[in-house]
């Protein structure tokens, strides 16, 4: 009997943890991916846990009715807490509220667990000594908690998903109420009649679990325009593809990357202008771009020899490679033989690369948290200058100069801080809005001379050049450079978008 409360200890702490780190993250992916949202719903939780376990000491009588009681409460609140919240998300106003508020009750019922259980666990003959008692107990605690640190990014997110993963832990929590249930029967009548409570909430639980994905499609479906043709969860993020009409739209934790509709704006503005301020385009680098895209657009330069891909998102690129629709729209530019794909983290990629290129063509994710900004870095930078032959070209997507203008111009500073010339430009894409980059150089540029093919959707010479003028209103701003130890452009990213969607 004791070591079946010892092995609830383990099972609870590691339900505890992972309802924890769904909040965290689904916050993250609802309201911005964030750290601010990580630390605060942490925060949170971690207070209401101290409430619970202060709470605890008003339980005198029916500890282990008691004990069953919350862990079907936590079942039932943590379990369909994921739920609530992405289907709640764009039907209620006071969304924080709500967040927040299940939050707080979950961890005020996960912070009720512990303390019940060592005092069930003191009243046995083999816990008189209350040090060895203690020991026990948080030594399975902490070892649950490593579980759950381990199995949720590795497991559960590329896997189940955060909603599936909230019913399963739910089930989990149910499971615990019946066997201890089944454990102090004898002793506890009480505990006998919450036999059918527990099996009912086992089963909304399971029923959940079923349904998650028709849930997570519907609330998605509820945001995104179209029909949802493909919604996955990844070891790295959300992917979800829909169609409405001719208009393909990918989303990555529910953000636009692109429709298709003017797409081509995007890509054309991302790749000729560094492809042309290049002496040679022999030898050329995509960093991100696993939409293969911008690749699209390289291939339009025949005297491209080689194309090396770096991509950290295996799922995403395998999509894009074999889906027929989206090979139509990049022109199987993932499959040609001048294509090289590489599936790892490209910071750590082009630290290893002793390789150089003509022309280098980042295309990452805006830099909305740390994990992110660390790829906009001085320390980058200077690797990327490195990497660049001395006649060639970079160029770097660096967001929205009317969304995020402070970091549109910190991203230059930084460049420029890495000993590169820049010549920022920016172009008008329907589905963002502004959109800015930066073309890069180890020499002197001289946008009057960069070459782009003809033919083109949108870029001719004429509008090549009036990219590079900016109004008043997105003109260059001074800014700190971004340091992999201050990470200000992030800061000025959360703060500047902040500003335009109040």
């Amino acid at each position: 009997m004791n070591l079946a409360l010892l092995l609830s200890v383990f099972v609870i702490a590691t339900c505890g943890l992972v309802y924890e780190l769904i909040a965290g993250a689904l916050a993250s992916y609802l309201l911005g991916d964030s750290v601010t949202q990580f630390s605060t719903i942490i925060g949170t939780y971690l207070f209401a846990m101290g409430i619970g376990s202060w709470l605890s000491r008003y339980i005198e009588k029916n500890l282990i009715a008691a004990f069953i009681r919350v862990e079907l409460l936590v079942g039932l609140v943590g379990g369909s807490s994921a739920a609530i919240l992405f289907l709640a998300f764009e039907q209620v106003t006071g969304f924080r509220i709500l967040l927040y508020a299940l939050v707080s009750l979950t961890g005020v019922l996960v912070g009720l667990e512990i303390p019940l259980l060592m005092r069930l666990l003191k009243e046995r003959e083999e816990f008189r000594d209350f040090k060895d008692l203690v020991s026990q107990v948080f030594t399975f605690d902490y070892i649950g908690a490593l579980l759950a640190s381990l199995i949720f990014p590795l497991l559960l997110v590329p896997h189940l998903g955060l909603m599936r993963s909230a019913f399963l832990f739910g089930i989990i929590n149910t499971l615990v109420a019946l066997a201890t249930i089944q454990l102090f029967q004898k002793h506890e009548p009480t505990a006998s009649r919450l036999r059918i409570p527990a099996v009912l909430t086992t089963l909304f639980l399971g029923i959940g679990f079923a349904s998650s994905e028709k849930l997570t499609s519907w609330a998605e479906g509820q945001a995104m325009p179209g029909r949802i043709l493909l919604a996955k969860s990844t070891a790295y993020q959300r992917i979800v593809l829909t169609q409405e009409a001719n208009d393909f739209r990918l989303f990555l934790n529910g953000n636009l990357q692109f429709s298709s509709i003017d797409e081509h704006r995007y890509h054309e503005s991302l790749v000729h202008p560094a492809m042309g301020a290049a002496a040679s385009r022999a030898n050329v680098l995509i960093l991100g771009g696993g939409d293969g895209l911008a690749a699209r657009e390289v291939l339009k330069h025949p005297e491209v020899e080689r194309i090396t891909l770096v991509d950290l998102d295996p799922d995403m690129t395998s999509l894009f490679k074999k889906h027929e629709g989206l090979r139509g729209l990049n022109q199987d530019s993932l499959n040609h033989p001048k294509l090289k794909l590489i599936n790892e983290d490209a910071f750590l990629w082009l630290k290893a690369s002793r390789d150089l290129f003509d022309v280098i063509i980042i295309d990452f994710p805006d830099p909305s948290n740390f994990s992110l900004g660390k790829l906009y870095t001085l320390g980058f930078y200077e690797t990327l200058r490195e990497r660049l032959s001395p006649s060639g070209a970079a160029v770097i997507q660096s967001a929205s100069p009317w969304m995020s203008r402070r970091a549109f111009w910190c991203i230059d500073e930084t460049l420029r801080s890495a000993g590169l010339r820049t010549a920022p430009y920016h172009a008008h894409v329907p589905s963002f809005g502004e959109w800015g980059f930066i073309l890069v150089s180890k020499a002197e540029l001289d946008i009057k001379k960069i070459s782009i093919p003809g033919g083109l959707k949108f870029l001719n010479d004429r509008v090549l050049l009036s990219l590079f003028s900016f109004p008043p209103d997105i003109d260059k701003l001074p800014t700190e450079v971004n340091r992999l130890n201050n990470q200000m452009l992030v800061r000025y990213f959360e703060e500047d978008w902040a500003q335009h969607v109040q």
